[in-house]
C-alpha cells in the first residue's frame, strides 16, 4: 500500500468531494431491493441462537464435570469464543438485522449484550453508530481515537517520551494488547452506565450486567481453587478480547484515513475505508459476517445470509463506478494492519513523515 503525507491525501479527498453528486448508491440499493436481499431470515438466526445456547450449555457442563483441573483453561478459552459469537449476534440486533421490529431487536440485543456477554448494549450502539456514520474520519470515528495506539499520523506526532518510542513499533504491540481488550470493553461499558444520568433503560442494563457477573464469578470461585479461578478468568477475558478485537480491527485499520474537513458521498465513504476478508463460509462463521465489511457498511440492516450475494452486486457496481473495492486474505490483512500501524508510529519520531494510507490520493 502506497504511503503519502496527510496533506496529499487531504487534497485528493477534496477533489473527490468536489465531484458532482450522483445517484450511484441509489442505483445499487435498487438492485439489492429488487433481489429481495434486505428480507429478514428468522430461521437462520433461530438456528444460530440455538447452536450457541447448546455450545454454552456444553461449556457449562464441561466446567462442572472437570472440577479442579487445569484443563478448565480450555473451557475458559471456549467461553471466550462463545461470548464473542453472542456479541456478534447482539451486534446484528443493534443494526436491526434480525427482526423487522426495532423494539424486538433492542430487547434481544440488550439481553444478549448485557445478560450474556456482559457489555452495555446502549454504550455499544452509541459508539458503533458513530463509527458507521464516519468510518476512519479524524475526530468523528471513535474507533481511531484510542489512547494506547495511534491510528493516524497527526495523533502519533503529538506523542513524546516513552509513548513516542513505543509508537514506532506499535504494530507489533497491537494484537498482544488485544488480550486486554476484553477487560477494557467490560469496564468501559460499565463506566458509561454509572457516569451518566440514570434512566430506566440504563438501570436495567446495569442490573443485567451485575447479575451476570455475580452468577459467573460466584460459579468460578465456588468450583475452582483461588489461583485456578483467576487463571480461568484471565484466559476467558484474553480470548474474548483478542477474538473481538481482531475480528473488528482488520476491517478498517490500514485503510484510508479521511481528514476531518473532508466530506465524501455515502458510497465512497463506506467502500473506500472498508476492507473485506476473502472467503465465503469459514470467514463468515469465524467473523460473524464481519468479513463482508463493505456490504455491511453499505447495508447495515442486512441479514448475514444475504451478504455474499450482495458482495457480487457491490463489486460489479464499484468496478463500473471506478470506486476501489478492497478484499484480501485474513493473514494478509493482519500483516497490513501491523505494517500500517508501524508506519503511522514513525510520525511520533518524525512529525514531518506523516504516513497515511493514500488510496484516496491515487484517484
Amino acid at each position: 500500500m502506497t504511503i503519502l503525507d496527510l496533506s496529499a491525501a487531504a487534497r485528493a479527498t477534496r477533489r473527490l468531494a468536489r465531484q458532482p453528486e450522483t445517484n450511484s448508491y441509489t442505483q445499487l440499493s435498487r438492485q439489492v431491493r429488487e433481489r429481495n436481499l434486505l428480507r429478514r431470515t428468522p430461521t437462520f438466526y433461530s438456528l444460530l441462537f440455538a447452536g450457541l445456547v447448546l455450545a454454552l450449555g456444553g461449556a457449562i457442563a464441561g466446567f462442572v464435570l472437570l472440577g479442579h483441573s487445569w484443563l478448565q483453561l480450555l473451557i475458559a478459552g471456549a467461553l471466550g469464543i462463545i461470548f464473542t459469537q453472542f456479541a456478534f449476534l447482539s451486534h446484528e440486533a443493534a443494526h436491526r438485522a434480525i427482526f423487522t421490529s426495532g423494539p424486538a431487536n433492542d430487547r434481544v440485543g440488550r439481553l444478549l449484550g448485557n445478560g450474556v456477554v456482559g457489555m452495555s448494549y446502549s454504550w455499544w450502539m452509541n459508539k458503533h453508530s458513530r463509527h458507521h456514520a464516519n468510518p476512519n474520519r479524524i475526530g468523528k470515528d471513535p474507533d481511531i481515537e484510542e489512547p494506547a495506539i495511534s491510528f493516524y499520523s497527526e495523533e502519533a506526532a503529538t506523542r513524546t517520551g516513552w509513548r513516542s518510542a513505543i509508537a514506532t513499533k506499535q504494530g507489533y504491540f497491537f494484537f498482544p494488547l488485544l488480550l486486554l481488550e476484553g477487560l477494557n470493553l467490560h469496564l468501559a461499558s460499565i463506566r458509561s452506565l454509572v457516569t451518566v444520568r440514570p434512566t430506566k433503560e440504563r438501570v436495567f442494563e446495569l442490573a443485567l450486567i451485575f447479575g451476570r457477573f455475580a452468577l459467573y464469578l460466584a460459579a468460578v470461585f465456588w468450583v475452582l481453587p483461588f489461583g485456578m479461578a483467576f487463571a480461568f478468568l484471565g484466559v476467558q477475558f484474553a480470548i474474548f478480547g483478542l477474538y473481538m478485537g481482531s475480528s473488528f480491527a482488520v476491517n478498517h485499520k490500514g485503510m484510508p484515513i479521511v481528514p476531518s474537513d473532508v466530506k465524501l458521498d455515502f458510497l465512497s465513504r463506506q467502500v473506500r475505508t472498508s476492507r473485506n476478508i476473502r472467503g465465503r463460509v469459514w470467514p463468515t462463521i469465524l467473523m460473524g459476517g464481519l468479513n463482508y465489511q463493505v456490504e455491511h457498511h453499505l447495508f447495515p440492516s442486512m441479514a448475514r445470509p444475504h451478504l455474499a450475494a450482495t458482495r457480487r452486486l457491490v463489486r460489479a457496481h464499484c468496478e463500473q463506478e471506478g470506486v476501489p473495492y478492497t478484499e484480501m486474505s485474513l493473514l494478509r490483512s493482519y500483516r497490513t494492519v501491523v505494517t500500517y500501524l508501524n508506519d503511522v508510529g514513525l510520525s511520533a519520531r518524525d512529525p514531518f513523515a506523516c504516513p497515511v494510507a493514500a488510496r484516496l490520493g491515487r484517484e
